[in-house]
């Protein structure tokens, strides 16, 4: 299975720390986000990984370099000319490299323990969303989930994490453009094609400086 890390967001909440570093780069215990998440992918056994860059996105590869530091191959997706395509417009952009077969996607600016699994097979489903418990910033969540599949509408509802595993088809002949992953999301969770299950380990999203300051006094 190949892995995507989204990393071309501006990162606005971000700034000042974001005026002159995206914010994949930013660290946590003396390392960088997405060198947690490149780390973990490699461990696990995932060895091509899809990195998409926008907002200062040079400095990423510059960063990162080709991934033989990690023993995997890296493939950059550009969207600089672009200005960033959001979620799924970067999805759909990378999706020549992403092949086929079902792959993981997950965001460049969150933290966590999940174990990624590279043979996770999604059956009909067209995703599968790593949901989490609704922290402060998002008190209400975002959907539901009742026996493994996903509800746009839910008496109790849980904040996706921002790690998915995605079938090329949800993507079919949609147009390369800017656009998000939510409203494909909740189109095809109406028609119950969306399976999900809960994160309890940890997460965070590192949203705003004082978040990511939280969160490096607690190491």
């Amino acid at each position: 299975m190949k892995a995507m890390i989204l990393c071309a967001g501006r990162g606005e909440r971000m700034r000042p720390l974001t005026n002159h570093v995206p914010k994949p780069l930013l660290k946590i215990k003396g390392k960088s986000l997405v060198v947690w998440h490149i780390e973990k992918l490699a461990s696990l056994g995932f060895n091509e990984i899809i990195i998409n860059i926008a907002y200062l996105g040079y400095k990423i590869p510059e960063a990162l370099g080709s991934g033989s530091k990690w023993g995997v191959k890296f493939f950059y997706s550009d969207e600089q000319k672009n200005g960033g395509l959001e979620s799924a417009g970067g999805i759909i952009k990378a999706l020549a490299l992403l092949g086929e077969e079902t792959f993981l996607v997950v965001n460049g600016d969150i933290f966590c323990d999940y174990e990624f699994d590279r043979n996770f097979d999604l059956g009909n489903y067209l995703a599968h969303l790593i949901l989490v418990k609704n922290p402060k910033h998002n008190f209400n969540g975002d959907f539901g989930l009742i026996d493994g599949i996903v509800y746009n509408d839910a008496k109790e509802k849980l904040t996706f994490s921002g790690i998915g595993y995605y079938s090329p088809k949800l993507f079919k002949d949609l147009k390369c453009e800017k656009s998000t992953l939510a409203p494909l999301l909740r189109k095809e969770i109406n028609h119950k094609k969306i399976s999900g299950s809960l994160h309890q380990g940890i997460w965070h999203d590192i949203g705003t400086p004082q978040r990511l300051d939280e969160i490096n006094k607690k190491s």
